[in-house]
């Protein structure tokens, strides 16, 4: 991939970003695309606006002889986010792929040092406050061939069972390649998330699917991905990123923000590859997403995480019966109960 191209994208032009696509997000499983280093970040996207409810206007003839936007009158509605505020974290849910647009958390040193829960009192469950008509469901992963991959990881959350609980919510789910991703490379970049909490005291960490186009022989552009689920239902992703947040005071007005942006392939990825490779300009994230992430933080207030810490993962073996169960899985408490307090939230 080359450099000159990534400088195309940064400034933004459109061929840039098919060209972006096209090198930091290859489909080929057997191939992990690079990405080299680049740009700054913005504040969690807002959800799309709610339904209109106003009185609707009546044109007169003099002035229109159609009134289009009658058909509201019967409900029909713009897109919608569902937004949930749980104990671990806020996300905006999108009811098309049924996946998050967005998962924000917060972690400290201090919430991660306490160990008030554990993943075996917590069950998977469907987010009661989504229609059930866009509800993700349990049984659309039973075999699926996919993990239900935590987009906020119950390690994040261990400082209640509450919070652990919320974190096994399937609009806090995506689906993702087991083996070599999601009980892997994924689950070490977790962890160095984590880490960042030795350099910053307060870390925020936005992430999200991404469906990106790839180029095909006839050298169009096209998305593709796969729907699982019987009927269809929820969409597998092709990549995945993260927005990191470092921020060197925690409520501060004025402190300074370190900031890292990267994109992950939705596939095997040996552990042996650099996290740096990942690594890419903000603005390549808000181009694929349609989202937004730091547009509130002023320039003098960024700093780039990469040139402050090291970026790189720490390998480390796992315990990958903790990281995937069935579509059954039962906790002490049942799905029952973890949906009523799922209410509350």
């Amino acid at each position: 991939m080359s450099k000159s191209t990534l400088a195309l994208i940064a400034a933004g032009s459109a061929v840039a970003g098919a060209s972006l696509t096209a090198l930091i997000f290859s489909s080929r499983p057997q191939k992990v695309t690079s990405v080299p280093v680049p740009a700054y970040p913005s504040p969690p996207p807002q959800p799309v606006s709610a339904p209109v409810s106003a009185p609707l206007p009546t044109p007169s003839l003099t002035q229109s002889p159609v009134n289009p936007s009658g058909v509201l009158k019967y409900g029909l509605t713009p897109p919608i986010a569902d937004v949930n505020i749980t104990p671990s974290h806020t996300s905006a849910y999108n009811r098309q792929t049924r996946n998050p647009h967005w998962v924000a958390e917060h972690f400290t040193p201090q919430s991660l040092a306490q160990h008030n829960a554990t993943r075996r009192n917590s069950v998977f469950h469907e987010d009661v406050n989504v229609p059930p008509i866009f509800r993700a469901k349990l049984s659309d992963y039973f075999r699926s061939g996919y993990d239900r991959g935590h987009q906020v990881p119950a390690a994040d959350a261990k400082w209640s069972q509450e919070a652990m609980d919320s974190t096994f919510v399937l609009s806090n789910m995506c689906p993702q390649v087991g083996d070599g991703f999601n009980r892997d490379y994924w689950a070490h970049f977790e962890e160095f998330c984590r880490t960042l909490t030795k350099h910053y005291p307060s870390v925020r960490v936005v992430t999200g699917p991404l469906y990106l186009p790839k180029q095909y022989p006839d050298g169009k552009w096209r998305v593709s991905y796969e729907v699982v689920g019987s009927p269809p239902n929820v969409a597998v992703p092709t990549h995945f990123y993260k927005v990191i947040y470092g921020e060197e005071a925690f409520n501060s007005p004025t402190g300074r923000v370190a900031l890292a942006a990267f994109v992950l392939p939705n596939t095997e990825i040996p552990n042996s590859k650099s996290l740096k490779d990942f690594e890419v300009p903000l603005e390549a994230v808000e181009r694929a997403s349609g989202l937004t992430f730091a547009d509130k933080l002023p320039i003098q207030r960024r700093k780039r995480l990469c040139t402050e810490v090291n970026c790189e993962i720490l390998v480390r073996e796992f315990d990958k019966t903790r990281q995937q169960g069935s579509a059954l899985d039962v906790g002490q408490r049942n799905v029952g109960q973890i949906a009523q307090e799922a209410r509350k939230w």
